[in-house]
C-alpha cells in the first residue's frame, strides 16, 4: 500500500509538469529544454519564499509565474530574435541554472521544519487513519484544478488559437493573429505548469536541489506519450486527463522497474529506453497505417 501511494503521489506531481509538457510537444510541436530549468526553478522560488515566511499556498502561485517568466524569455528568443527553438530552450534552461542558485542561496536548501500545503496545522488535525493520504488529499484537487483549467482554457478563443499554431499556422494568420505571440503564450503556459510541479516537488519532498530538473522533459515526454498512446481508442477522455493518467503510469513502470532490482540511480535510464520504445513503438503504428491507405 505505502509503494501505491507513492505511485500516485509522485505521478501526480509530475503529472502537472507533464500537463505542461503536453502543450509544447503536443499542441505547439515544439522541443522545449526550458524546462529542465523552469522545474527547478519553482522549486527554488517556492523554497525562497516559504524560508522568508510567506504562505505556502501563495508560494505556489508566484512559483508558477516564475515559470511563465522563463516562458516568455524562451519564447522572444525563439520568435523575435529568430532563433530555432531547441537551441533557444538550451540557451534559457543554462541561464536558469545559474539564476536558481542566485534565488536559493546554494545548490541544497532544506525546509523541513516550515510549514507547507502538505505540512499544517489543519491536516494535523486529520483522524490517524488519513495521515498516510495526507499528500493525495492535498494533490487529487490541485491537478483537477489545472485539468479543469487547461481544458476550460483550450476551448476559448486563445486556446482554440494556440491549438491551431502546430497545425495550421496559416489560419492564424488569416485570421489577423500573430503565431509568434501565440507560440510566447504557449511556452509561458507550459514553463508556468512546469514550475509549478517543482515548487509541489519542493514542499512535498521539503528541500531544493540544483539538479531536480535534470531530465525533466524526457520524463514529461514519457508521460504525455504514455498518456497518449495508451488510452487513443478512449474517445470521450480528454487529452489532458490522459497526460494525468500518463503519468501515473510511467511512475508505475519506474516502481515496477526498481522492485525488480533495478537500482534508484537508474531512473534516468529506464526513462530514456522506456521513451525510446514508445517512440519506435509509435513509428511503427504510423508505418503500418499508411501501409493500409498504399
Amino acid at each position: 500500500m505505502t509503494i501505491l501511494i507513492g505511485i500516485f503521489e509522485q505521478g501526480l506531481i509530475y503529472a502537472v509538469m507533464a500537463l505542461g509538457l503536453y502543450i509544447t510537444y503536443v499542441i505547439l510541436d515544439l522541443p522545449d529544454l526550458t524546462v529542465d530549468g523552469s522545474f527547478p526553478l519553482g522549486s527554488a522560488v517556492c523554497v525562497a519564499l516559504i524560508i522568508a515566511g510567506a504562505n505556502p499556498v501563495l508560494s505556489l502561485i508566484i512559483s508558477f509565474f516564475a515559470g511563465v517568466i522563463a516562458g516568455i524569455i524562451t519564447g522572444i528568443i525563439h520568435v523575435k530574435l529568430r532563433i530555432r527553438d531547441l537551441i533557444s530552450g538550451i540557451i534559457v534552461m543554462t541561464g536558469l541554472y545559474t539564476i536558481n542558485l542566485i534565488i536559493a542561496g546554494k545548490s541544497n536548501v532544506p525546509i523541513f521544519e516550515a510549514t507547507t500545503i502538505f505540512n499544517n496545522d489543519l491536516l494535523k488535525q486529520l483522524p490517524e487513519s488519513f495521515k498516510p493520504y495526507r499528500v493525495l488529499l492535498v494533490l487529487i484537487p490541485i491537478v483537477i484544478l489545472c485539468k479543469i483549467a487547461l481544458n476550460r482554457y483550450l476551448h476559448t478563443k486563445s486556446g482554440l488559437l494556440l491549438r491551431s499554431v502546430g497545425d495550421n499556422q496559416n489560419l492564424i494568420t488569416t485570421m489577423a493573429k500573430d503565431p509568434g505571440n501565440m507560440k510566447i503564450l504557449g511556452l509561458a503556459l507550459a514553463n508556468g505548469l512546469v514550475a509549478l510541479s517543482g515548487a509541489i516537488l519542493a514542499q512535498q519532498q521539503r528541500f531544493f536541489e540544483a539538479s531536480q530538473g535534470t531530465g525533466t522533459m524526457v520524463m514529461g515526454l514519457a508521460s504525455v506519450i504514455i498518456g497518449i498512446r495508451l488510452f487513443a481508442r478512449i474517445k470521450l477522455m480528454s487529452f489532458p486527463l490522459k497526460v494525468i493518467l500518463g503519468s501515473i503510469v510511467y511512475k508505475a513502470i519506474v516502481a515496477v522497474a526498481i522492485a525488480l532490482g533495478l537500482s534508484a540511480n537508474s531512473l534516468k535510464l529506464i526513462t530514456a529506453i522506456l521513451l525510446l520504445i514508445i517512440l519506435l513503438i509509435g513509428e511503427h503504428g504510423k508505418r503500418e497505417k499508411a501501409k493500409q491507405y498504399d
